[in-house]
């Protein structure tokens, strides 16, 4: 299958993943190419914030900001999807408005000043999300995702299982009533 996802591409789980690293996850993708693909969950919440993660850091480690749990792999690697490229120099386009990291001082400044409000605007995740050759093709072709175009409220909204649901009902009549079904049909 040649089907190669262009980075910011969104890709919601079918509502039968049970993989609990992304069960109604929504993944961006980052990057996709034949020796692989790498992406970031951003509607899974963390169980830890920021000063937990970062207690020595002067600024960082007295905020109490959210951080998302963006795959399995790298746990210990903590990155930040923003859309405010003014504020947080230095990060790497993804597409559409969203910026892949920056420069620390600058989201350390950015959330003392904003506190939880830079949720609107970052996203904090620690882990990442990774294919190796032709594995995501292969799970799109067997439709575990459904890709979407980018949307950058999907990114940064705080509800889990709503934002999936209203991603997937934005997908319209290719994904019809897919945004209802429990991830296993004996649920019922």
């Amino acid at each position: 299958m040649d089907v190669e996802l262009e980075p910011g591409t969104l890709l919601a789980a079918a509502p039968d993943m049970l993989d609990p690293n992304f069960m109604h996850a929504i993944v961006l993708m980052c990057r996709h190419a034949p020796e692989g693909a790498y992406g970031l969950v951003v509607n899974r919440p963390a169980t830890v914030t920021l000063d937990v993660l970062l207690p020595d850091h002067p600024v960082l480690g007295r905020v109490r900001f959210p951080v998302h749990a963006g795959g399995p792999v790298g746990l210990d690697t903590l990155q930040f999807v923003h859309q405010v490229p003014r504020e947080v120099r230095g990060g790497v386009p993804v597409a559409g408005g969203l910026y892949l990291g920056g420069e620390l001082e600058d989201l350390s400044r950015l959330l003392a000043r904003r506190g939880l409000q830079a949720a609107r605007d970052v996203r904090a995740i620690v882990g990442y999300s990774g294919w190796g050759a032709g594995q995501l093709e292969g799970e799109i072709a067997s439709g575990s995702w459904l890709p979407a175009r980018l949307d950058r409220r999907w990114v940064f909204r705080s509800e889990e299982q709503r934002t999936w649901r209203a991603l997937v009902r934005s997908l319209g009549r290719q994904a019809a009533g897919l945004e209802d079904l429990p991830p296993d049909p004996s649920w019922n």
